[in-house]
């Protein structure tokens, strides 16, 4: 039986706007096992964004709790969640957000830094990274340079630099045509079956989220309908 590595428990989050509130999280409630892949689903407005946000423990709830491995992340400060963060999930986002003053090799080093990393094993580790992804001739190459393509790759190596035991993609393939879309979920596939990474993919696409091994529908902020695609634990 795979352990959980992050669970949400009961989880709300309510935005203020003026004296409007706004329940984007309804008591969400959702248990990401170790080397599971998971897809999630939801019509815009279901509370997709947030959600991602509350499993990469990007955001703290207004009520309920969120654990990450052992961690209650309510009860770490933001110096002390970034750095668990950090080590243990890696971003996969739909607009690449790569710097673009940066080289691909620079993005990809970017995060080593935070965790502490020596300069000469983030210049190593974010090579062999580029060359993972196939794009070892582009080490020197500004986002501006590479393909949509090319950059999601980059990307992906980024979100790989310290090698994180989570992997969460939102809508990593929006911005690409069909080809290069099928690539980059062939790459994800790879990481979940070949290095045992646990994966969370957010997306629109019912063909995409077919490949995961079980699917969680959101709407209106609660999961509303579970979908076991594979037989698995």
């Amino acid at each position: 039986m795979r352990k959980s590595i992050i669970k949400l428990e009961n989880v709300w989050k309510i935005y203020r706007m003026g004296n409007v509130e706004v329940n984007a999280l309804q008591g969400l409630t959702l248990d990401v096992k170790e080397g599971e892949f998971l897809a999630i689903m939801g019509p815009s407005g279901s509370g997709k964004s947030t959600a991602v946000n509350m499993i990469g423990c990007l955001d703290v709830p207004t009520k309920g709790k969120i654990r990450l491995d052992s961690y209650d992340i309510s009860k770490l400060d933001e110096s002390e969640l970034a750095q668990i963060r950090g080590k243990k999930i890696g971003f996969i986002f739909q607009q690449f957000n790569l710097i673009p003053t940066l080289t691909a090799l620079e993005n990809i080093m970017l995060p080593m830094i935070f965790q502490g990393v020596s300069e000469r094993e983030r210049i190593n580790r974010a090579a062999k990274l580029l060359e993972l992804v196939g794009l070892g001739d582009r080490i020197s190459h500004k986002p501006t340079e590479l393909s949509g393509g090319q950059q999601q790759r980059v990307a992906i190596a980024r979100a790989l630099a310290n090698n994180p035991e989570v992997v969460i993609a939102d809508e990593p393939t929006g911005n690409l045509d069909s080809k290069t879309g099928a690539n980059v979920l062939s790459f994800l596939q790879k990481l979940h079956d070949t290095e045992n990474k646990t994966i969370v993919m957010v997306t629109h696409d019912a063909n995409l989220a077919k490949v995961a091994e079980r699917t969680e529908f959101l709407k209106d902020g609660r999961i509303v309908k579970s979908l076991n695609n594979k037989i698995g634990d």
